[in-house]
């Protein structure tokens, strides 16, 4: 039951066993544990960790070996874990259909003069209605998104950084919660 919070920091690469990997540098302050639910009085067994203001809750099946006023650090994580990451993506704003859904968009040619990155057709005349979950434009970007099964090749505890392999969701200095992928 390892878990924590962090913050993304820049992308960059290591070199190990003359390979290179690419890394994600996740900056992590002490998280202090700042409440335990038990299932007894809230229904459900979770663990909320907080760092600065920022709380997060953690769902835990098991009884935590840890109490109120504890400091996670990044010493519950070692190289190799398979660890899950989740966070909110970069915000993109109001985006047509080409950039959102990967539409194609209209010919050029053959009358059509300012109609390249238009959707189309949205249906019928039968219904007299749009569908629900037609792709149209709209909001893109700011959502919760998890990355699963991605390794710890690095733990730093005196500078409190870890090296997860590969991207990670969200901009930097976003807010990541990471947890460790139970074998």
């Amino acid at each position: 039951m390892a878990f924590i919070l962090g913050k993304k920091g820049k992308m960059t690469q290591i070199w190990k066993e003359n390979k290179v990997i690419p890394v994600t540098v996740v900056k992590v302050q002490p998280n202090a544990v700042s409440l335990i639910r038990t299932q007894e009085r809230d229904g459900y067994r979770a663990v909320q960790l907080r760092v600065g203001r920022t709380r997060r809750e953690f769902a835990v099946k098991t009884p935590p070996d840890l109490k109120v006023g504890d400091v996670v650090t990044t010493s519950v994580f070692k190289e190799d874990d398979v660890v899950r990451v989740s966070g909110t993506s970069k915000g993109r704003g109001f985006q047509g259909v080409v950039k959102r859904h990967g539409f194609h968009g209209g010919p050029k040619t053959h009358g059509q003069k300012n109609r390249l990155r238009a959707p189309g057709s949205i249906g019928s005349t039968a219904p007299q209605r749009v569908w629900p979950g037609r792709r149209m434009p709209g909001h893109m970007g700011m959502a919760r998104v998890s990355i699963k099964n991605l390794r710890v090749v690095g733990v730093n505890e005196k500078e409190g950084t870890l090296l997860l392999r590969g991207a990670v969701p969200g901009a930097p200095h976003g807010l990541l919660e990471i947890r460790k992928v139970e074998k």
